[in-house]
């Protein structure tokens, strides 16, 4: 019984208060759009892909499977490496950034798929291009540094990161931010409209006290001021 009542106070709410709810929802939608439309920074990103072998020797003993196990093995570590100081400061030199191997570690993601020796590297900027040769240069100096850090020599580079002309930007993501900020501003706008209507007791209409006393209303009595005036008027007088 006590859903039922919560549920038509809810609509008793939403055909009251309608306009109020439509106000503040509107306005959640358009705050949202101004912040991610002319606000936000669009932030672009940037992807290359590198495999990485161990490298081969003559008298080695592990062959096929067995060495692309030890590879996959592998895989973690080169994650980190290529994350890490010693690869992001030769990255930073390169391109001359203004930033440090902390927040420049922060733009890059590395990964791989299960059971591949394929590394992913993604470079999220603010500018396209700049995406572009970090990722780039990050799977370069790898290639470089990789040799002496392990004993690796057998590094490809399978993708680079190209520039594009009509290139999206992959955050911030305008349409999602905008329908959060509705289903935030609708909620919002529905919980406040509820506490006014709870706390509001005054009596409006014929309507309210019928719901507050439960008893039908029988008899109205008119506004005496308001018919004495109707009738002056109407004999001419003013």
């Amino acid at each position: 019984m006590n859903e039922e009542i919560t549920v038509q106070s809810i609509v008793k709410t939403l055909q009251k208060r309608w306009f109020f709810i439509l106000v503040l929802t509107m306005l959640s939608m358009g705050i949202a759009a101004m912040v991610s439309f002319f606000i936000l920074t669009p932030i672009y990103e940037a992807e290359t892909q590198i495999i990485v072998n161990q490298k081969s020797y003559d008298n080695q003993q592990l062959v096929g499977a067995q060495n692309v196990d030890t590879d996959l093995r592998l895989i973690n570590t080169y994650n980190v490496i290529i994350k890490s100081p010693a690869i992001l400061t030769k990255v930073i030199d390169k391109l001359s950034l203004t930033t440090t191997p902390e927040r420049l570690m922060n733009q890059i993601d590395v990964s791989s798929a299960s059971n591949s020796q394929v590394v992913n590297i993604r470079v999220q900027d603010e500018k396209e291009s700049r995406a572009v040769e970090i990722a780039n240069t990050v799977a370069e100096v790898f290639k470089e540094e990789i040799p002496v850090l392990m004993h690796v020599d057998n590094i490809n580079i399978l993708s680079v990161a190209k520039s594009s002309e009509n290139a999206a930007a992959v955050k911030p993501n305008k349409i999602l931010n905008i329908l959060i900020a509705t289903i935030v501003g609708f909620s919002l706008a529905l919980v406040l409209a509820y506490i006014m209507e709870t706390f509001d007791k005054t009596i409006k209409t014929e309507r309210d006290i019928e719901e507050i006393l439960s008893l039908p209303v029988i008899g109205v009595v008119s506004n005496i001021e308001s018919q004495v005036r109707k009738k002056s008027k109407s004999r001419g007088n003013p």
